[in-house]
């Protein structure tokens, strides 16, 4: 196992920058803000570590890329600003998950609302799902897994993989008759195999949307410490990387939207506790058989909900 160790004056600067202009803006956050973000350069830190590589196929190790700290990210031409024609973030869902509809339209709604409380200030809006076959996208079975796989062209976050036993051999979404399909049949994502619906997998489904849409904010892959927006090759790595952004990669996000991370924090207790953190907006009809709450299987993130809270504590302090 290899350790990623920066210097304490490295980490400083990656956060703080040199730059007058952006010294400046540091010093104007409320001091609780600046204590906690202080924590990513100090040694014996108990919230933010270092990142730890476990193998040669790690992201970092087989994707070399430059870093990025705060001034690079805030010279950043091309990173989107939200503004108030353009302050919305949509989920759209394609095919469904879980065994009946009432759970999928529940699991999507839990997205909708922990990324609510993780992009706080910002709307989020479910779009209705859609079938596969309405997005006209090619499709292929893996002639060694067996499995379906969907080209897009662009980012498709996939449930059915964070399955316990998606790379398994015993895996029940293996398609078993492998027949040749025109571009234009669906029919083999009929009654499609979808896992059963579970705290680990909400919890990875949380920590991928959010990532993903870090990207959308110009936030790249992190090197600093260990983070939300580290990259990650395999399962086991996306595993190890953590739900919370390093405090480099908090005043990215906290710079591109204008959160105040004392109250984001606490909408995050919320949500795990299972507060509702909806606000209105456009959502999937519900017919007079879904209207039953399931219950929010939150118990994998119980963890995370005592580091906020220490979090917390240094905010407020």
């Amino acid at each position: 196992m290899q350790t990623v160790r920066h210097s304490e004056q490295t980490l400083r600067t990656a956060l703080i920058s040199k730059n007058p202009a952006l010294v400046s803006q540091y010093e104007k956050l409320e001091a609780g803000e600046r204590r906690l973000m202080n924590e990513a350069f100090q040694p014996a830190s108990n919230l933010f570590g270092p990142i730890t590589l476990h193998s040669q196929s790690d992201w970092i190790t087989s994707h070399p890329e430059p870093p990025q700290d705060f001034e690079e990210f805030f010279n950043d031409p091309y990173r989107k600003t939200p503004s108030p024609e353009k302050c919305c973030i949509y989920i759209q869902c394609i095919g469904s998950l879980g065994n009946t509809k009432m759970i999928s339209e529940e699991y999507v709604k839990w997205l909708k609302g922990y990324c609510e409380a993780f992009f706080y200030g910002l709307t989020v809006k479910l779009l209705e799902p859609v079938p596969v076959s309405a997005t006209r996208c090619s499709f292929r079975v893996n002639e060694n897994t067996q499995n379906l796989q969907i080209h897009a062209g662009v980012g498709i976050f996939s449930f059915a993989r964070y399955g316990a036993d998606f790379y398994s051999s015993h895996y029940k979404g293996k398609v078993k008759t492998l027949q040749q399909k025109s571009s234009s049949d669906y029919s083999v994502f009929d009654n499609y195999y979808t896992p059963a619906v579970s705290s680990v997998l909400l919890l990875r489904s949380c920590k991928t949307l959010t990532h993903e849409l870090g990207h959308i904010f110009g936030v790249r892959h992190c090197q600093w410490l260990a983070c939300l927006m580290q990259g990650s090759n395999h399962l086991e790595e996306a595993d190890r990387r953590p739900l919370n952004l390093c405090p480099i990669c908090l005043r990215k996000l906290q710079c591109a939207i204008g959160f105040n991370i004392r109250e984001r924090y606490k909408a995050l207790v919320r949500w795990i506790d299972g507060e509702s953190a909806d606000t209105p907006g456009v959502t999937p009809k519900h017919s007079r058989e879904d209207n039953v709450n399931l219950p929010k299987p939150v118990e994998a993130f119980k963890e995370w909900k005592e580091w906020i809270i220490k979090c917390l504590a240094v905010v407020q302090n």
